[in-house]
């Protein structure tokens, strides 16, 4: 196996834990939450399984980014940042940015305060904002994976 096989291998198996991870919590976790019990007692059991969640996604994340940089750099593949054409880089590239800012400076600095005020004020609020940014956060996700399989492929 050459190191172009384990550059891919690492990648695709960090976007699938990653982004299946942001799955899981979009699809099951979040709807189960709120149904017949106080939304302050769902937010606290879902800010402990996401601070595991969290840890997870920090090692994907990088893993990702790294395996990318890898094939950027070893395929010299700078130049489809120039090509229109190749539109889902930029997008693999801003969404990697997105969750990278999210889980290594905005949610750690800034957010998890800034939400837990939220949940003192109004907690089925801030659920409901919580399942709306999940919702957008794959949705975009999912498009740019389905972009960059079939640009990868030829597709687009």
């Amino acid at each position: 196996m050459d190191d172009l096989v384990i550059a891919r291998l690492l990648h695709v198996l960090g976007v699938v834990l990653w982004i299946g991870g942001v799955g899981f919590v979009t699809t099951s976790l979040l709807p189960a939450m709120g149904r017949g019990r106080p939304a302050v007692q769902d937010l606290a059991v879902f800010h402990r399984l996401e601070r595991g969640f969290a840890r997870q996604a920090r090692v994907t994340v990088s893993l990702t980014g790294m395996s990318g940089l890898y094939l950027l750099w070893r395929l010299d593949l700078w130049w489809r940042f120039a090509d229109p054409s190749f539109w889902w880089m930029h997008a693999m590239v801003a969404i990697w940015l997105l969750f990278t800012a999210m889980l290594f400076v905005i949610e750690p600095l800034f957010l998890d305060r800034w939400f837990a005020r939220r949940v003192e004020r109004d907690p089925e609020r801030a659920l409901s904002t919580m399942r709306r940014l999940h919702w957008g956060l794959l949705a975009a996700s999912l498009i740019t994976i389905a972009a960059a399989v079939a640009g990868s492929h030829g597709g687009l």
